[in-house]
């Protein structure tokens, strides 16, 4: 994929990224992360077809005119560190999950 104009401040969102054969495919943005000061889309595409290729994880950049992109991470140790971190959030959310069940599950 490549790069997609996008602001990031509305609850439930979607982008349309195009790739470098002009194909364009609709993703809804789960969640953004910040890592090491930069910002990070977790994008899921809604598309039933493309599922199968699970999450996509895009940096956001300033194009030329200081609009806001979604550009690929092209770092390997830049794309480990935030698919770390973001997987450690994943961890931390389905506990809290789990402990919310158990206390409604006591509550009962």
């Amino acid at each position: 994929m490549t790069e997609h104009e996008h602001e990031h401040d509305h609850a439930e969102e979607f982008v349309i990224l195009t790739d470098e054969d002009g194909n364009e495919y609709e993703f809804e943005v789960v969640d953004v992360i910040e890592v090491d000061g930069n910002s990070y889309a977790i994008l899921y595409p809604v598309d039933e077809e493309s599922e199968d290729e699970g999450y996509v994880i895009m940096r956001f950049a300033l194009d030329e005119e200081d609009e806001e992109i979604l550009v690929d991470i092209e770092d390997d140790q830049e794309w480990e560190k935030v698919v770390s971190v973001w997987e450690e959030l994943m961890e931390e959310e389905a506990l809290e999950d789990d402990e919310n069940d158990e206390e409604d599950d006591d509550v009962q």
